[in-house]
């Protein structure tokens, strides 16, 4: 929307575009003095409120601007302060997940210690059961062995002793049935007595 003042100029230039040239001259002109007075006096009289309006204006802009500037500086702080604290927060972050890296490391290793702890005693108790079983089955073996020895020797002894027997006893068939002679027969009663006294001296 234009000013009143700017209404005026636009009025005068109208009036003077609409006078007549003087005769014999291109640049003068003939007006009406009481209607440019008129415009004049109008336009005199509206510049100083135009002005106030203006500086007004001026004075509008500056608050606007300086409100503008403020919201500006508002923002540029906020951001300022939310961008500080994202990185507050990253940082944060960053140490978080440091400490729960750390955190997870120690107890891997932790667990892989206790692992290796259990596998060594695994293996120790393992080692010591062989080894006890291994004493158990020697001693077996060992009692085995003495029992099978013992068995032998009493096993011999009792086949020499049965060989003796059985010697004795072929010696005794023998001696009741000897050879006959070709051209000698003895009594009957003398091959008695000598018989029966020979099985008693070897049974004995």
């Amino acid at each position: 929307m234009s000013s009143r003042i700017e209404q005026l100029i636009d009025e005068i230039e109208e009036y003077i575009d609409g006078c007549k040239y003087q005769t014999f001259s291109d640049t003068k002109i003939i007006v009406n003095k009481e209607e440019i007075d008129e415009l004049l006096r109008e336009l005199r009289m509206k510049t100083p409120d135009e002005i106030k309006r203006y500086q007004k204006i001026i004075s509008n802009k500056e608050a606007i601007l300086n409100d503008a500037r403020a919201k500006a500086e508002a923002l540029i702080n906020e951001a300022t302060l939310h961008t500080n604290q994202l990185i507050n927060e990253h940082e944060i972050m960053q140490q978080a997940y440091a400490q729960a890296n750390e955190v997870v490391t120690m107890a891997t290793k932790q667990a892989q210690e206790i692992l290796d702890n259990a596998t060594m005693e695994a293996n120790s108790v393992r080692s010591a059961a062989m080894q006890y079983t291994d004493d158990i089955l020697a001693n077996v073996e060992a009692l085995i062995n003495q029992t099978m020895k013992t068995t032998t020797e009493h096993y011999e002894s009792f086949m020499a002793g049965l060989n003796h027997y059985n010697d004795v006893v072929n010696s005794n068939r023998v001696e009741l049935n000897p050879p006959e002679p070709d051209k000698f027969e003895a009594p009957e009663g003398d091959l008695q007595e000598s018989t029966t006294g020979s099985i008693n001296v070897d049974m004995l």
